[in-house]
């Protein structure tokens, strides 16, 4: 039985929290093709503790498909990530996540993300002050240490577990990597064997069926958290238990669904239209012209124009065999987790 907390999930596949791509409509499309838990985006606990509306708009949800609803906040202090949480709470979060592993400087500067890796004592603080305010299950996410001279990961992991941590995710990378080189899965395992009772979610250059069907044989962790596989990939998810890859009709009838909903989430016709020219170059990959298509869709503006082009680009477009699983023009950086 796969737990996290007092939630039963229906499979080991969880969607990875990550920056400008885990809204509330990528993570409903993937909840709706076999993801087991979508988190949130990181939200700054300073910006829900000081009630910022922008910062608040990163807590909608839909509370019919996200079942639990997983909330990833950020932030260096124990007591206003405790304030967040409860905020979170009150908005309708099951489960609060604490991101102790993003690399980005201005996350790390403030204490925040992986920064947490260099101060223990603090990041255990913070998940006995969430348990303690809101009483939901508080599960972490973090990196093997902040670079190779400092691989705590086993370190981190007993403070949180005593602090009572529900389940931690681990990316076998240290801060100092970044996403460069290669996630060090033995870590996963190693996290594994020390801590048997706590759920642990391997995270880390899983970009295929087969790569999650080895991460869980050869680490033993109890769930696999995907992220740029998913780019563009969601149907990853229905394939991970036994269902189809998409239909060119398919892929071209969600990409549409996907950019609709993404508009109304934004709630600006142009500003919706350019954040979404990332998803337009992650679900083009590995189609041929999708370099075409690219070109054209960066040169428009507005949600009508986006529409008629993904109508002539998807509802034909072959797969390309000679794709690699990353093409350089694509950027995969702008994912952050």
């Amino acid at each position: 039985m796969l737990k996290l907390g007092p939630y039963t999930l229906p499979n080991p596949y969880i969607l990875a929290p990550m920056a400008g791509v885990s809204e509330r409509p990528f993570r409903v499309i993937a909840f709706r093709l076999g993801a087991a838990l979508c988190p949130t985006e990181l939200v700054s606990a300073q910006g829900l503790m000081r009630q910022n509306q922008r910062t608040l708009k990163y807590l909608r949800y839909d509370p019919h498909v996200e079942k639990p609803y997983s909330l990833q906040i950020f932030g260096g202090e124990p007591e206003a990530m405790a304030q967040a949480a409860q905020v979170g709470k009150a908005a309708g979060a099951q489960v609060i996540d604490i991101n102790m592993g993003c690399p980005v400087k201005k996350v790390v500067r403030n204490g925040a993300g992986s920064g947490l890796l260099c101060d223990v004592p603090r990041a255990a603080a913070i998940v006995r002050a969430i348990r303690e305010a809101t009483g939901l299950p508080v599960t972490c996410k973090i990196r093997s240490g902040w670079d190779a001279r400092t691989l705590n990961y086993l370190q981190v992991a007993e403070a949180l577990q005593e602090a009572g941590c529900a389940g931690l995710a681990l990316h076998p990378r240290t801060r100092e990597q970044g996403y460069s080189g290669q996630a060090n899965w033995a870590h996963i395992a190693d996290l594994k064997r020390h801590f048997p009772e706590l759920p642990i979610m391997g995270n880390g250059d899983v970009k295929t069926v087969a790569d999650a069907h080895r991460m869980l044989d050869s680490t033993g962790c109890d769930f696999v958290m995907i992220g740029r596989g998913a780019l563009g990939n969601p149907w990853l998810f229905r394939e991970l238990s036994g269902g189809p890859p998409a239909t060119p009709e398919e892929r071209c009838e969600l990409v549409l669904e996907h950019a609709r909903a993404h508009a109304e989430f934004v709630g600006d016709a142009l500003g919706a239209v350019r954040s979404f020219r990332r998803h337009l170059a992650w679900y083009a990959h590995g189609l041929k012209g999708a370099a075409h298509f690219r070109s054209e869709v960066n040169g428009l503006d507005s949600p009508q124009a986006v529409e008629d082009s993904v109508r002539r680009f998807f509802a034909g477009a072959d797969t390309d065999p000679t794709a690699p699983l990353e093409e350089p023009e694509v950027d995969y950086r702008a994912a952050l987790g």
